[in-house]
Protein backbone atom coordinates (compact mmCIF):
# COMPACT_ATOMS: atom_id res chain seq x y z
CA UNK A 1 0.00 0.00 0.00
CA UNK A 2 2.67 2.41 0.30
CA UNK A 3 4.55 1.94 -2.50
CA UNK A 4 0.85 2.63 -4.36
CA UNK A 5 0.45 6.05 -2.64
CA UNK A 6 3.64 7.47 -3.45
CA UNK A 7 1.60 8.24 -6.81
CA UNK A 8 -1.08 10.87 -7.12
CA UNK A 9 -3.05 10.75 -10.32
CA UNK A 10 -6.41 11.29 -11.54
CA UNK A 11 -8.29 8.90 -14.02
CA UNK A 12 -11.63 9.31 -15.76
CA UNK A 13 -14.42 6.57 -15.33
CA UNK A 14 -13.64 6.23 -19.31
CA UNK A 15 -10.29 5.36 -18.73
CA UNK A 16 -10.55 3.22 -15.88
CA UNK A 17 -13.40 1.13 -18.13
CA UNK A 18 -10.39 1.07 -20.79
CA UNK A 19 -8.13 -0.42 -18.46
CA UNK A 20 -10.61 -2.72 -16.41
CA UNK A 21 -11.64 -4.29 -19.80
CA UNK A 22 -7.83 -4.88 -21.20
CA UNK A 23 -6.67 -6.50 -17.84
CA UNK A 24 -10.03 -9.02 -18.37
CA UNK A 25 -8.93 -9.66 -21.68
CA UNK A 26 -5.36 -10.21 -20.08
CA UNK A 27 -6.52 -12.62 -17.71
CA UNK A 28 -9.23 -14.88 -19.57
CA UNK A 29 -6.94 -14.81 -22.17
CA UNK A 30 -3.92 -16.30 -20.22
CA UNK A 31 -5.96 -18.66 -18.55
CA UNK A 32 -8.19 -19.55 -21.11
CA UNK A 33 -8.87 -23.32 -21.58
CA UNK A 34 -10.09 -25.67 -24.58
CA UNK A 35 -13.00 -26.43 -21.69
CA UNK A 36 -16.79 -24.92 -20.75
CA UNK A 37 -16.68 -22.28 -18.36
CA UNK A 38 -17.23 -23.78 -15.41
CA UNK A 39 -14.04 -26.25 -15.65
CA UNK A 40 -12.25 -22.71 -16.54
CA UNK A 41 -13.69 -21.34 -13.41
CA UNK A 42 -12.81 -24.60 -11.21
CA UNK A 43 -9.22 -24.50 -12.55
CA UNK A 44 -8.77 -20.70 -11.26
CA UNK A 45 -10.21 -21.11 -8.45
CA UNK A 46 -7.96 -24.26 -7.49
CA UNK A 47 -4.91 -21.70 -8.60
CA UNK A 48 -5.64 -19.23 -6.96
CA UNK A 49 -7.51 -20.45 -3.59
CA UNK A 50 -10.41 -17.68 -2.06
CA UNK A 51 -8.90 -18.29 1.30
CA UNK A 52 -8.03 -21.39 3.32
CA UNK A 53 -10.11 -21.14 6.09
CA UNK A 54 -11.69 -24.63 5.79
CA UNK A 55 -8.37 -26.53 5.47
CA UNK A 56 -6.96 -24.63 8.80
CA UNK A 57 -10.39 -25.36 10.62
CA UNK A 58 -10.64 -28.85 9.43
CA UNK A 59 -6.92 -30.00 10.12
CA UNK A 60 -6.19 -27.39 13.20
CA UNK A 61 -7.34 -29.93 15.88
CA UNK A 62 -5.14 -32.68 14.62
CA UNK A 63 -1.99 -30.71 15.10
CA UNK A 64 -0.25 -30.56 18.21
CA UNK A 65 2.09 -28.30 19.90
CA UNK A 66 4.95 -30.51 21.53
CA UNK A 67 7.32 -28.72 24.13
CA UNK A 68 10.21 -30.93 25.45
CA UNK A 69 12.54 -30.25 28.72
CA UNK A 70 15.77 -32.10 29.34
CA UNK A 71 18.92 -31.49 31.81
CA UNK A 72 21.96 -30.52 30.09
CA UNK A 73 25.51 -30.38 31.21
CA UNK A 74 28.16 -28.73 29.56
CA UNK A 75 31.62 -29.64 29.13
CA UNK A 76 34.66 -28.45 27.34
CA UNK A 77 34.65 -31.83 25.95
CA UNK A 78 31.90 -30.27 23.55
CA UNK A 79 33.42 -27.31 22.51
CA UNK A 80 36.75 -29.28 21.51
CA UNK A 81 34.52 -32.24 19.33
CA UNK A 82 33.30 -29.48 17.48
CA UNK A 83 36.16 -27.30 17.01
CA UNK A 84 39.10 -29.73 17.12
CA UNK A 85 41.95 -29.45 14.81
CA UNK A 86 41.31 -31.85 12.11
CA UNK A 87 44.83 -33.27 12.03
CA UNK A 88 45.03 -33.68 16.06
CA UNK A 89 47.89 -31.84 17.83
CA UNK A 90 50.14 -33.16 15.04
CA UNK A 91 48.25 -30.52 12.40
CA UNK A 92 51.25 -27.94 10.72
CA UNK A 93 48.22 -25.81 10.26
CA UNK A 94 47.02 -25.57 13.71
CA UNK A 95 45.10 -22.44 14.92
CA UNK A 96 44.97 -22.81 18.32
CA UNK A 97 41.86 -24.50 19.03
CA UNK A 98 42.64 -25.96 22.73
CA UNK A 99 43.23 -21.83 23.54
CA UNK A 100 40.01 -20.89 22.61
CA UNK A 101 37.36 -23.70 22.98
CA UNK A 102 39.49 -26.05 25.80
CA UNK A 103 38.88 -25.38 29.72
CA UNK A 104 35.01 -24.46 29.62
CA UNK A 105 33.65 -24.65 32.93
CA UNK A 106 30.88 -27.07 33.28
CA UNK A 107 27.45 -26.04 34.56
CA UNK A 108 23.93 -28.14 34.48
CA UNK A 109 20.66 -26.11 33.20
CA UNK A 110 17.34 -27.05 32.07
CA UNK A 111 16.82 -26.95 28.30
CA UNK A 112 13.25 -26.41 27.26
CA UNK A 113 12.12 -26.68 23.21
CA UNK A 114 9.40 -26.15 21.22
CA UNK A 115 7.96 -27.97 18.24
CA UNK A 116 5.24 -29.31 16.12
CA UNK A 117 3.65 -32.09 14.99
CA UNK A 118 0.47 -34.28 13.52
CA UNK A 119 -1.70 -36.95 14.68
CA UNK A 120 -1.94 -40.13 12.50
CA UNK A 121 -4.55 -42.15 14.02
CA UNK A 122 -6.96 -42.21 16.63
CA UNK A 123 -4.55 -44.29 19.28
CA UNK A 124 -2.22 -41.08 19.65
CA UNK A 125 0.67 -41.68 17.36
CA UNK A 126 2.32 -38.41 16.63
CA UNK A 127 5.04 -37.26 13.93
CA UNK A 128 7.02 -34.91 14.54
CA UNK A 129 11.28 -34.28 14.24
CA UNK A 130 13.80 -36.17 15.62
CA UNK A 131 15.76 -33.25 16.99
CA UNK A 132 12.09 -31.86 18.76
CA UNK A 133 12.28 -34.75 20.57
CA UNK A 134 15.78 -35.86 20.57
CA UNK A 135 17.40 -36.70 24.69
CA UNK A 136 14.37 -35.03 25.73
CA UNK A 137 13.69 -36.30 29.52
CA UNK A 138 9.49 -34.92 29.36
CA UNK A 139 7.84 -33.92 26.25
CA UNK A 140 4.29 -32.72 27.05
CA UNK A 141 1.49 -32.54 23.99
CA UNK A 142 -0.94 -29.57 23.75
CA UNK A 143 -4.14 -29.59 21.41
CA UNK A 144 -5.99 -26.69 20.13
CA UNK A 145 -8.43 -28.02 22.90
CA UNK A 146 -5.88 -26.98 25.11
CA UNK A 147 -5.97 -30.62 26.74
CA UNK A 148 -2.41 -31.84 27.62
CA UNK A 149 -0.67 -35.59 27.42
CA UNK A 150 2.32 -36.92 28.68
CA UNK A 151 4.27 -38.38 25.81
CA UNK A 152 6.43 -41.08 24.74
CA UNK A 153 9.38 -41.53 22.19
CA UNK A 154 8.12 -44.65 20.14
CA UNK A 155 10.80 -44.63 17.70
CA UNK A 156 13.61 -42.20 15.62
CA UNK A 157 15.60 -41.90 13.13
CA UNK A 158 18.17 -39.42 13.21
CA UNK A 159 19.12 -39.90 9.55
CA UNK A 160 16.08 -38.59 8.24
CA UNK A 161 14.69 -36.26 11.44
CA UNK A 162 11.96 -38.36 11.64
CA UNK A 163 10.86 -39.49 15.27
CA UNK A 164 7.15 -41.02 16.44
CA UNK A 165 5.62 -40.52 19.60
CA UNK A 166 2.50 -41.36 21.51
CA UNK A 167 0.14 -40.32 23.83
CA UNK A 168 -2.57 -42.36 25.87
CA UNK A 169 -5.66 -39.92 25.08
CA UNK A 170 -9.08 -40.25 27.45
CA UNK A 171 -11.16 -39.79 24.27
CA UNK A 172 -10.75 -40.19 20.31
CA UNK A 173 -8.56 -37.67 19.02
CA UNK A 174 -8.78 -36.00 15.59
CA UNK A 175 -6.36 -37.26 12.61
CA UNK A 176 -4.69 -36.15 9.38
CA UNK A 177 -4.53 -38.23 6.62
CA UNK A 178 -1.42 -38.93 4.30
CA UNK A 179 -1.36 -38.13 0.68
CA UNK A 180 1.40 -38.07 -1.96
CA UNK A 181 3.84 -36.06 -2.42
CA UNK A 182 5.33 -37.79 -5.70
CA UNK A 183 2.38 -36.47 -7.49
CA UNK A 184 2.66 -32.69 -5.83
CA UNK A 185 3.84 -30.00 -8.85
CA UNK A 186 6.11 -27.08 -8.66
CA UNK A 187 3.47 -24.08 -7.87
CA UNK A 188 1.03 -25.79 -6.21
CA UNK A 189 -0.76 -24.07 -3.20
CA UNK A 190 0.05 -25.78 0.64
CA UNK A 191 -0.35 -24.40 3.97
CA UNK A 192 2.02 -25.06 7.00
CA UNK A 193 0.37 -25.08 10.31
CA UNK A 194 2.28 -25.46 13.93
CA UNK A 195 3.67 -23.09 16.58
CA UNK A 196 6.30 -20.99 15.57
CA UNK A 197 8.06 -18.94 18.39
CA UNK A 198 5.64 -20.76 20.70
CA UNK A 199 2.16 -19.34 18.98
CA UNK A 200 0.09 -22.16 19.03
CA UNK A 201 -1.45 -23.68 15.66
CA UNK A 202 0.22 -20.47 13.36
CA UNK A 203 -1.44 -20.94 9.52
CA UNK A 204 0.49 -19.83 6.98
CA UNK A 205 0.24 -20.51 2.96
CA UNK A 206 2.57 -20.61 -0.20
CA UNK A 207 3.11 -22.40 -2.66
CA UNK A 208 5.81 -25.48 -3.79
CA UNK A 209 8.86 -24.05 -4.51
CA UNK A 210 11.43 -26.25 -5.64
CA UNK A 211 11.23 -30.28 -5.41
CA UNK A 212 14.28 -32.80 -4.33
CA UNK A 213 15.85 -30.38 -2.67
CA UNK A 214 19.61 -31.30 -1.26
CA UNK A 215 20.63 -28.84 1.69
CA UNK A 216 23.18 -30.88 3.67
CA UNK A 217 21.14 -32.52 6.68
CA UNK A 218 22.11 -35.87 6.12
CA UNK A 219 22.46 -38.61 3.32
CA UNK A 220 18.61 -38.93 2.54
CA UNK A 221 18.44 -35.24 1.32
CA UNK A 222 14.97 -35.32 -0.79
CA UNK A 223 13.14 -32.01 0.38
CA UNK A 224 10.20 -29.53 -0.61
CA UNK A 225 10.95 -26.18 -0.79
CA UNK A 226 8.24 -24.12 0.15
CA UNK A 227 7.28 -20.40 0.87
CA UNK A 228 4.64 -20.60 3.23
CA UNK A 229 6.59 -19.24 6.50
CA UNK A 230 8.15 -21.60 8.24
CA UNK A 231 9.93 -20.07 11.87
CA UNK A 232 11.34 -22.15 14.52
CA UNK A 233 9.15 -24.03 16.45
CA UNK A 234 6.99 -25.32 13.41
CA UNK A 235 9.58 -28.08 13.02
CA UNK A 236 7.60 -31.34 13.02
CA UNK A 237 4.31 -29.82 12.12
CA UNK A 238 2.19 -30.61 8.49
CA UNK A 239 2.86 -28.90 5.18
CA UNK A 240 -0.79 -29.61 3.83
CA UNK A 241 -2.04 -29.41 0.42
CA UNK A 242 -5.37 -28.41 -1.29
CA UNK A 243 -7.04 -31.99 -0.63
CA UNK A 244 -6.35 -31.34 3.13
CA UNK A 245 -3.92 -33.92 2.98
CA UNK A 246 -0.67 -33.95 4.79
CA UNK A 247 1.97 -33.94 2.09
CA UNK A 248 5.48 -33.36 4.02
CA UNK A 249 6.63 -32.76 7.20
CA UNK A 250 8.51 -28.99 7.99
CA UNK A 251 12.17 -29.59 9.06
CA UNK A 252 14.31 -26.77 8.46
CA UNK A 253 15.04 -23.15 7.22
CA UNK A 254 18.00 -21.40 5.98
CA UNK A 255 19.58 -19.75 8.77
CA UNK A 256 20.59 -16.43 8.53
CA UNK A 257 17.72 -14.66 7.46
CA UNK A 258 16.80 -16.57 4.34
CA UNK A 259 13.23 -15.98 4.80
CA UNK A 260 10.26 -17.20 2.03
CA UNK A 261 12.80 -20.79 2.30
CA UNK A 262 11.29 -23.45 4.08
CA UNK A 263 11.95 -27.35 3.46
CA UNK A 264 9.99 -29.96 4.38
CA UNK A 265 10.01 -33.90 4.31
CA UNK A 266 8.18 -35.63 1.41
CA UNK A 267 5.59 -37.91 3.24
CA UNK A 268 6.39 -40.89 0.61
CA UNK A 269 9.54 -40.82 2.25
CA UNK A 270 8.48 -40.87 5.87
CA UNK A 271 5.58 -43.28 5.05
CA UNK A 272 7.71 -46.38 5.74
CA UNK A 273 10.30 -44.97 8.11
CA UNK A 274 7.03 -43.70 10.17
CA UNK A 275 5.72 -47.58 9.75
CA UNK A 276 9.07 -48.92 10.88
CA UNK A 277 9.61 -46.87 13.75
CA UNK A 278 5.94 -48.23 15.01
CA UNK A 279 6.17 -51.91 14.47
CA UNK A 280 9.91 -52.12 15.40
CA UNK A 281 11.43 -48.95 17.34
CA UNK A 282 13.46 -48.39 14.63
CA UNK A 283 14.74 -48.19 10.89
CA UNK A 284 16.59 -50.61 9.16
CA UNK A 285 18.25 -49.75 5.62
CA UNK A 286 20.76 -51.80 3.20
CA UNK A 287 24.57 -50.92 3.99
CA UNK A 288 26.95 -50.99 1.10
CA UNK A 289 29.67 -49.97 3.94
CA UNK A 290 31.04 -46.89 1.06
CA UNK A 291 31.74 -43.83 1.29
CA UNK A 292 30.67 -42.37 -1.81
CA UNK A 293 30.27 -38.92 -3.89
CA UNK A 294 28.84 -37.91 -7.31
CA UNK A 295 31.41 -37.32 -9.58
CA UNK A 296 32.19 -33.56 -10.56
CA UNK A 297 33.70 -32.45 -14.43
CA UNK A 298 37.00 -32.76 -13.27
CA UNK A 299 36.18 -36.18 -12.26
CA UNK A 300 34.28 -37.56 -15.73
CA UNK A 301 37.57 -35.83 -17.25
CA UNK A 302 39.87 -37.95 -15.59
CA UNK A 303 37.62 -40.98 -15.95
CA UNK A 304 37.34 -40.84 -19.61
CA UNK A 305 33.45 -40.45 -18.79
CA UNK A 306 31.05 -39.52 -21.54
CA UNK A 307 28.58 -38.58 -18.99
CA UNK A 308 28.80 -37.89 -15.17
CA UNK A 309 26.44 -40.27 -13.71
CA UNK A 310 26.77 -42.84 -11.50
CA UNK A 311 28.58 -42.43 -8.21
CA UNK A 312 32.35 -42.48 -7.20
CA UNK A 313 33.54 -44.73 -4.23
CA UNK A 314 35.78 -42.77 -2.35
CA UNK A 315 36.60 -45.08 0.69
CA UNK A 316 35.04 -48.82 1.35
CA UNK A 317 35.21 -49.83 5.16
CA UNK A 318 37.02 -52.81 6.24
CA UNK A 319 34.20 -55.87 6.95
CA UNK A 320 31.28 -54.37 5.33
CA UNK A 321 29.72 -55.52 2.36
CA UNK A 322 31.17 -53.68 -0.38
CA UNK A 323 34.99 -54.66 1.17
CA UNK A 324 33.94 -58.13 1.32
CA UNK A 325 32.62 -58.35 -2.40
CA UNK A 326 35.70 -56.73 -3.63
CA UNK A 327 34.65 -53.15 -4.66
CA UNK A 328 37.35 -50.97 -4.28
CA UNK A 329 37.79 -47.11 -3.61
CA UNK A 330 38.01 -45.24 -7.10
CA UNK A 331 35.31 -47.62 -8.51
CA UNK A 332 32.38 -45.54 -10.22
CA UNK A 333 29.20 -47.62 -9.28
CA UNK A 334 26.94 -47.44 -12.38
CA UNK A 335 23.86 -50.05 -11.92
CA UNK A 336 22.57 -51.80 -8.75
CA UNK A 337 20.23 -54.71 -10.07
CA UNK A 338 20.07 -53.11 -13.26
CA UNK A 339 18.90 -50.14 -12.10
CA UNK A 340 21.42 -47.05 -13.55
CA UNK A 341 22.81 -45.07 -11.15
CA UNK A 342 22.19 -40.93 -11.53
CA UNK A 343 24.11 -39.94 -8.49
CA UNK A 344 25.32 -40.74 -5.21
CA UNK A 345 22.00 -39.52 -3.99
CA UNK A 346 20.56 -42.15 -6.20
CA UNK A 347 22.83 -44.63 -5.22
CA UNK A 348 22.20 -44.34 -1.25
CA UNK A 349 18.53 -44.54 -1.62
CA UNK A 350 18.44 -47.58 -4.23
CA UNK A 351 20.87 -49.55 -1.25
CA UNK A 352 18.63 -48.28 1.59
CA UNK A 353 14.96 -49.16 0.26
CA UNK A 354 16.82 -52.59 -1.01
CA UNK A 355 16.78 -54.07 2.47
CA UNK A 356 19.08 -55.53 5.50
CA UNK A 357 20.36 -59.22 4.30
CA UNK A 358 19.50 -58.97 0.95
CA UNK A 359 21.41 -59.30 -1.95
CA UNK A 360 22.04 -57.05 -5.64
CA UNK A 361 24.05 -56.77 -8.45
CA UNK A 362 26.33 -54.13 -8.53
CA UNK A 363 28.08 -52.75 -11.90
CA UNK A 364 31.46 -50.89 -11.83
CA UNK A 365 33.65 -49.11 -13.47
CA UNK A 366 36.89 -50.15 -13.09
CA UNK A 367 40.05 -48.98 -15.04
CA UNK A 368 38.24 -48.22 -18.08
CA UNK A 369 36.43 -51.85 -18.21
CA UNK A 370 32.59 -52.65 -16.21
CA UNK A 371 32.85 -55.62 -13.74
CA UNK A 372 29.67 -57.24 -11.84
CA UNK A 373 29.89 -57.68 -8.01
CA UNK A 374 27.21 -59.37 -5.40
CA UNK A 375 26.89 -57.97 -3.00
CA UNK A 376 24.40 -58.93 0.60
CA UNK A 377 23.58 -55.77 1.98
CA UNK A 378 23.60 -55.51 6.10
CA UNK A 379 23.36 -53.18 8.79
CA UNK A 380 25.44 -50.13 9.45
CA UNK A 381 27.26 -50.67 12.78
CA UNK A 382 28.49 -48.21 15.20
CA UNK A 383 31.91 -46.55 14.79
CA UNK A 384 34.55 -48.08 16.52
CA UNK A 385 36.53 -45.90 18.74
CA UNK A 386 39.46 -44.13 17.44
CA UNK A 387 42.61 -44.79 17.90
CA UNK A 388 44.98 -43.21 20.14
CA UNK A 389 47.08 -39.83 18.63
CA UNK A 390 50.38 -40.81 17.48
CA UNK A 391 52.93 -37.80 16.85
CA UNK A 392 55.50 -38.62 14.21
CA UNK A 393 58.10 -36.19 12.79
CA UNK A 394 56.78 -33.79 9.71
CA UNK A 395 59.04 -32.05 7.04
CA UNK A 396 57.73 -29.79 4.37
CA UNK A 397 58.64 -30.32 0.81
CA UNK A 398 58.13 -27.23 -1.65
CA UNK A 399 57.53 -27.58 -5.37
CA UNK A 400 56.83 -25.22 -8.68
CA UNK A 401 52.93 -25.21 -8.17
CA UNK A 402 53.10 -23.22 -5.38
CA UNK A 403 52.51 -25.77 -2.42
CA UNK A 404 54.12 -27.33 0.32
CA UNK A 405 53.08 -31.05 1.36
CA UNK A 406 54.20 -33.78 3.71
CA UNK A 407 54.18 -37.16 4.82
CA UNK A 408 50.62 -38.55 6.36
CA UNK A 409 50.90 -39.14 9.84
CA UNK A 410 49.13 -41.92 11.74
CA UNK A 411 46.61 -39.32 12.81
CA UNK A 412 46.08 -37.77 9.50
CA UNK A 413 45.35 -41.05 7.97
CA UNK A 414 42.95 -42.15 10.78
CA UNK A 415 41.19 -38.82 9.97
CA UNK A 416 40.78 -39.94 6.48
CA UNK A 417 39.76 -43.38 7.65
CA UNK A 418 42.75 -44.80 5.54
CA UNK A 419 43.97 -48.36 6.10
CA UNK A 420 47.71 -47.07 5.49
CA UNK A 421 49.49 -44.09 5.80
CA UNK A 422 50.34 -43.21 2.01
CA UNK A 423 49.58 -40.09 0.16
CA UNK A 424 50.84 -36.41 0.71
CA UNK A 425 49.04 -33.80 2.85
CA UNK A 426 49.16 -29.83 1.49
CA UNK A 427 50.22 -27.74 4.29
CA UNK A 428 50.86 -24.64 2.38
CA UNK A 429 49.11 -22.78 -0.54
CA UNK A 430 50.94 -19.85 -2.03
CA UNK A 431 48.74 -16.72 -2.87
CA UNK A 432 48.20 -16.50 -6.58
CA UNK A 433 50.03 -19.69 -7.45
CA UNK A 434 48.85 -21.99 -9.98
CA UNK A 435 47.85 -24.41 -6.58
CA UNK A 436 45.28 -21.48 -5.39
CA UNK A 437 44.16 -20.63 -8.70
CA UNK A 438 43.20 -24.05 -9.17
CA UNK A 439 41.41 -24.21 -5.64
CA UNK A 440 44.03 -26.82 -4.56
CA UNK A 441 43.32 -26.26 -0.14
CA UNK A 442 45.66 -26.79 2.77
CA UNK A 443 44.86 -30.13 4.50
CA UNK A 444 43.88 -31.87 1.07
CA UNK A 445 45.58 -35.23 0.75
CA UNK A 446 47.20 -35.77 -2.55
CA UNK A 447 46.25 -39.79 -3.61
CA UNK A 448 47.38 -39.92 -7.07
CA UNK A 449 49.10 -37.68 -9.81
CA UNK A 450 47.69 -38.59 -13.47
CA UNK A 451 46.52 -41.89 -12.31
CA UNK A 452 49.69 -42.36 -10.71
CA UNK A 453 49.75 -43.47 -7.32
CA UNK A 454 51.30 -41.29 -4.65
CA UNK A 455 52.35 -43.24 -1.81
CA UNK A 456 54.54 -40.80 0.12
CA UNK A 457 56.67 -37.58 -0.75
CA UNK A 458 59.53 -39.21 -2.39
CA UNK A 459 56.56 -40.06 -5.19
CA UNK A 460 55.18 -37.06 -5.10
CA UNK A 461 58.05 -35.12 -6.13
CA UNK A 462 59.05 -38.30 -8.93
CA UNK A 463 56.18 -37.76 -10.65
CA UNK A 464 55.72 -34.05 -10.85
CA UNK A 465 59.02 -34.18 -12.11
CA UNK A 466 57.96 -36.00 -14.79
CA UNK A 467 55.33 -34.04 -16.16
CA UNK A 468 56.55 -30.85 -18.57
CA UNK A 469 56.10 -27.55 -18.15
CA UNK A 470 52.42 -26.61 -20.04
CA UNK A 471 51.34 -30.44 -19.49
CA UNK A 472 48.33 -31.06 -17.98
CA UNK A 473 48.20 -32.30 -14.22
CA UNK A 474 45.48 -34.01 -12.53
CA UNK A 475 45.26 -34.39 -9.15
CA UNK A 476 43.07 -37.41 -7.17
CA UNK A 477 42.42 -35.38 -3.93
CA UNK A 478 40.96 -36.46 -0.78
CA UNK A 479 39.06 -33.23 1.37
CA UNK A 480 37.61 -33.61 4.93
CA UNK A 481 34.03 -33.36 4.48
CA UNK A 482 34.06 -33.64 1.10
CA UNK A 483 35.38 -36.54 0.05
CA UNK A 484 37.56 -37.40 -2.97
CA UNK A 485 37.93 -34.16 -5.60
CA UNK A 486 39.73 -33.92 -9.40
CA UNK A 487 41.47 -31.16 -9.58
CA UNK A 488 43.32 -30.05 -12.95
CA UNK A 489 45.70 -27.29 -13.52
CA UNK A 490 48.84 -26.73 -16.23
CA UNK A 491 52.10 -27.28 -14.93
Amino acid sequence: MHIINRFKFTLSSKTLFIIFTAMTLSVTGLFSYPASDSQTAWALSRMIPENFSALAKKLSPAVVNIRTEKDSKTDSRVFRYFHQNPFGEDDPFSEFHEKFFGGRPNREFKQRSLGSGFIIDKEGYIVTNNHVVEGADKIKVILTNSKEYDAKIIGRDPNTDIALIKVKADTALPVVELGDSDKLQIGEWVIAIGSPFGLDHTVTAGIISAKERVIGSGPYDDFLQTDASINPGNSGGPLIDMNAKVIGINTAIIAGGGGGIGFAIPVNLARGIIEQLRTKGEVSRGWLGVAIQDISKEMGEYYGLKDRKGALVAEVFDGNPAAKAGILPQDLILEVDGQKIESSRDLTRVIAESGVGNSVEIMVLRNGKQETFKVELAQRKKAKDAPENVREERKDHENELGIRVTRVTSEIARRFNMKENVGVVVTHVEPDSKADNADIMRGDLIREINHQPIKNVSDFLKVLRGIKKGEEVFLFVSRLNKGAVVIKLIK
